[in-house]
C-alpha cells in the first residue's frame, strides 16, 4: 500500500510555563491508503490532537505532516481549508448537525453539487438513508444522525475519513452498525479511516492499532486478521 500521511517528530503544546502540557511530544507514524487504523488511548492521551492537526484543524508547534508527499503542516488558513475541503472527512461524537436544514441539505453543504448532482444521493445511499433525506435531524435517531455525519463527510470526496469516539454518543446496538459502515467504506470502498477510540475492543477490527499515553506512541500492532465489527463485543 501506498502511504497517504506521513509523520515526522510532531509536537504539540497547549497552555505556557509553569501551566504547559504536552499534549503531543515527538510522534512518528504512516498511515496507508485504505488502511482502517485505530488510534487507541485514555482520555488525555493525545489522540484527538493528532487526530485535528492530521486534518488540519490545528497546526503543530514542531515537527512535520506530509499528505501524498506535500507538507502540510505549516500551510496558511486558506489553504489549510482547501486540504480539508478536497482530502478530509470528519465524523464526530457529536454529530453537528445543522438542526434548522434537511438531511439532504446537511450533507449538500460539503458536496459540489453543480459538478456532480448526483452525490448527495450517492452518498445517503452509501450510508443507507436515503430515504430520510426530507427529515430535519430532530426527527432521526442517534445512529441516523451520525449517518448523516458521515455522508456529509464523504459528500466532499475525501478519501480519508477522521473519526473521534464516533460512537461515544450512541447506544451499543447503534454504535455497532456504524463501526460496521466504517468498516465497508475502508473494506469495500477503499477509504483511508481513521478511528480514535478509548475501548480496547474496537481496536480489534483495525488493520493496525496505535496505542497513545502521555502524548506518545507506546506500540503500534498490526492485526494479520482484523475482527469483523459484528463478531465484536464491548
Amino acid at each position: 500500500m501506498e502511504k497517504i500521511l506521513e509523520v515526522r517528530d510532531l509536537r504539540k503544546t497547549y497552555g505556557d510555563k509553569e501551566s504547559a502540557v504536552k499534549a503531543l511530544d515527538g510522534i512518528d507514524l504512516d498511515v496507508f491508503e485504505g488502511e482502517l487504523l485505530v488510534i487507541l488511548g485514555s482520555s488525555g492521551s493525545g489522540k484527538s490532537t493528532l487526530l485535528n492537526l492530521l486534518g488540519g484543524m490545528d497546526q503543530p508547534d514542531g515537527g512535520s505532516i506530509w499528505f501524498r508527499g506535500k507538507e502540510i503542516s505549516h500551510l496558511k488558513d486558506r489553504d489549510l481549508t482547501k486540504y480539508r475541503k478536497n482530502n478530509v472527512g470528519f465524523v464526530f461524537q457529536a454529530f453537528n448537525l445543522i438542526g434548522e436544514m434537511t438531511v439532504y441539505e446537511n450533507v449538500a453543504l460539503t458536496a459540489d453539487a453543480k459538478k456532480d448532482p448526483q452525490i448527495v444521493d450517492h452518498v445517503l445511499e452509501l450510508v443507507g438513508i436515503q430515504d430520510k433525506k426530507k427529515k430535519y435531524p430532530s426527527h432521526l435517531s442517534g445512529g441516523e444522525q451520525q449517518r448523516v455525519a458521515i455522508a456529509r463527510a464523504l459528500a466532499g470526496k475525501a478519501d480519508m475519513l477522521l473519526c473521534d469516539e464516533p460512537t461515544g454518543a450512541l447506544d451499543y446496538e447503534t454504535g455497532k452498525q456504524i463501526l460496521a459502515e466504517l468498516e465497508t467504506l475502508s473494506r469495500k470502498h477503499k477509504k483511508t479511516v481513521l478511528i480514535v477510540t478509548h475501548t480496547k475492543e474496537i481496536a480489534q477490527m483495525g488493520d493496525r492499532v496505535i496505542t497513545m499515553r502521555d502524548g506518545k506512541i507506546v506500540s503500534v500492532t498490526e492485526n494479520e486478521s482484523p475482527v469483523s465489527v459484528e463478531r465484536i463485543e464491548w
